[in-house]
């Protein structure tokens, strides 16, 4: 009789298998209140090293880490009227606190353009206080009507930054710099993910910005997932909050400003983008263990060699963990390695003493082979860079593979329904066709330029854009 699979085949329920992945490999549950998630150790591990990589590249830009209040006053979110009416189905109201009904009710935070305003506004005097580059590390609550773990949660964990220029020219150019230097930069070279990178059109921008920049990735079942997004406020909020400087010539003027944020969601993203129906598959360089080595058995000259091993590896600079629980099967935990994604195993039992040898098993490409002890820490990191560039190929190969050029609404609903992608001429599309998509659950999920790069204007000559069912 076949012994059952771990997790439900990906082709057989793509959302089952998801969430079977999510369980079986341990990243987390579900919170007691509908739609919010328990972020288990490993998960958390995964977001800890997206946080690394990201502040690096954050700070990198310029940026200083901040932290604002979760509470914002509801007068605040009214200010801006574009920014209350997107945000309004989504919002957490307190009006109780310490037993009394609140004078005014506050909002739980669902992003912090206006509290950070409030600041803002106090802090820039001059144009010697320009540019002010603020990131904030936070949780934020977004009431959320169909909750996924990672993907849609009512809660959920982000950065956000929050910027003011002088000019608008400086905070273009700025939120284009996060865009491409700090959030593509992180996605393709970390997480081994090939996003597009477009513009978002008027209907689906941001809630107070004149401009959305955004990273699309196409996920394992061809839908796509927005990875981030980095918005050119303009002076929407700083009218709102009255935030001016006094310009070298003298003059009140108002700040111009960007607002960018990433989020687990990007867990989510891994998750799909990378896993089979074996389990997670974590890119070399973001894993925060490349490497396990595992005893096959309880001898002590076994155990003496996978933690001499270990030791050799970390040495060498490898993310290494030791697995020396053998009062657990080795099969089992050889499965469990598996759904987590840990890039390599070096497998030792008391046959590879006698050789000299381990058993090296390579999670990504898959398979396995005998190597000398001796070799293993001059090799191993080259075996991670080549791993690391097959699943960036991989990404890519399955975007390019499964989008089609079309010119026509009902191709490029096809397509979607289809599980790929479709790119169309904007002229053709335009706003009339995108409302017709959207009848077919069809989203336009960015606009590019006909060399791919980002376009400098919606209406640009020989915009394409590249539609998608998503999640």
């Amino acid at each position: 009789m076949a012994k059952a699979p771990v997790l439900t085949p990906r082709a057989d329920d793509f959302p089952r298998w998801y969430q079977d992945l999510i369980n079986k490999a341990e990243l987390a549950d579900n919170g007691p209140v509908r739609g919010t998630m328990v972020i288990r150790p490993y998960g958390y591990g995964l977001w800890e090293r997206m946080q690394q990589e990201m502040d690096a590249r954050i700070k990198e830009a310029g940026a200083q880490n901040a932290y604002f209040p979760l509470f914002i006053p509801q007068s605040y979110l009214t200010r801006e009227a574009e920014h209350v009416e997107g945000f309004a189905p989504e919002l957490a109201v307190v009006t109780h606190g310490g037993g009394k009904e609140l004078e005014e009710p506050v909002v739980v935070r669902p992003t912090s353009e206006t509290i950070i305003n409030a600041s803002f506004s106090k802090w820039v005097q001059s144009y010697r206080d320009l540019p002010l580059l603020i990131n904030q590390w936070a949780n934020v609550v977004r009431w959320e009507m169909r909750p996924r773990v990672f993907l849609r949660t009512t809660e959920f964990l982000w950065q956000e930054g929050h910027t003011a220029h002088a000019t608008y020219e400086d905070a273009r150019d700025y939120a284009a710099h996060i865009h491409k230097e700090v959030y593509a930069d992180f996605m393709v070279n970390v997480l081994g993910i090939d996003v597009v990178l477009g513009r978002k059109t008027a209907s689906e921008r941001f809630a107070g910005a004149i401009n959305t920049l955004t990273l699309e990735a196409m996920m394992g079942d061809g839908k796509a997932l927005q990875m981030g997004t980095s918005h050119e406020l303009g002076q929407n909020f700083a009218k709102a909050f009255n935030t001016q400087y006094l310009s070298r010539d003298g003059k009140q003027e108002l700040v111009w400003q960007t607002s960018w944020g990433s989020s687990t969601r990007m867990v989510g993203g891994l998750i799909m983008s990378h896993g089979d129906d074996s389990g997670l598959r974590v890119p070399p360089r973001l894993a925060p263990v490349q490497v396990v080595v595992l005893a096959i058995k309880g001898d002590e000259a076994v155990l003496a060699k996978v933690r001499e091993i270990g030791d050799r590896l970390k040495a060498a600079g490898v993310k290494v963990q030791v697995d020396d629980r053998t009062d657990t099967p080795f099969g089992r935990r050889a499965v469990d390695w598996e759904l987590k994604g840990v890039p390599v195993r070096v497998e030792v039992g008391p046959r590879d003493l006698e050789s000299g040898t381990a058993m090296l098993a390579r999670r990504i490409p898959g398979g396995k082979e005998p190597v000398t002890v001796d070799a293993l820490a001059a090799l191993l990191p080259a075996v991670l860079e080549e791993d690391q560039a097959l699943l960036l190929r991989q990404s890519r190969e399955r975007r390019e593979s499964r989008t089609s050029d079309v010119s026509t609404v009902d191709a490029a609903v096809e397509a979607a329904e289809a599980g790929g992608w479709a790119r169309i001429p904007w002229a053709d599309l335009g706003e009339e066709g995108e409302a017709r998509l959207a009848e077919h659950a069809v989203t336009v999920r960015c606009l590019v330029a006909e060399d791919g790069s980002v376009p400098d204007a919606d209406d640009a000559p020989g915009n394409v854009a590249v539609v998608a069912r998503a999640y």
